[in-house]
């Protein structure tokens, strides 16, 4: 079961500048910040309301993000869904033939996470998360 958009991701050259925009010009709140070191990441996110806007910058170019920015460009990565039961929704998903990046959830900065590969959501990377108090 889905719960709410938690954020949506961005992929940014420089977090220090993203930051500047999100957190100085719209005086957004910033949530969390840290290095994940496995996805090649510095993220960020920031409080909106009762979702989160997640800033992305590669710490390599061979990361994914790296790569997306490489072909993109900065700009929407992908969007994340709530859920209370990560695991249990990747299962149900696995049993519906639903396409994934990740076989198992794995620990992000949005808590447990797990992606939908693009070519099951038309186009769109899918996160799911669930939060880790």
């Amino acid at each position: 079961m889905i719960d709410k958009i938690h954020h949506i991701g961005i992929a940014v050259r420089s977090l220090d500048e993203a930051l500047e925009f999100y957190r100085d010009t719209f005086g957004l709140h910033l949530h969390a910040q840290d290095t994940i070191e496995d996805q090649g990441v510095k993220a960020a996110l920031l409080t909106i309301g009762q979702s989160e806007i997640e800033l992305l910058e590669p710490t390599r170019p061979d990361s994914a993000v790296g790569r997306f920015l490489e072909r993109k460009g900065e700009g929407l990565h992908h969007i994340c869904f709530q859920t209370p039961d990560v695991d249990g929704e990747l299962e149900a998903l696995k049993q519906k033939g639903v396409e994934l990046v990740d076989q198992h959830p794995r620990r992000g900065i949005a808590g447990m996470i797990c992606f939908l590969h693009p070519k099951a959501s038309k186009g769109v990377l899918v996160e799911l998360a669930t939060p880790i108090d």
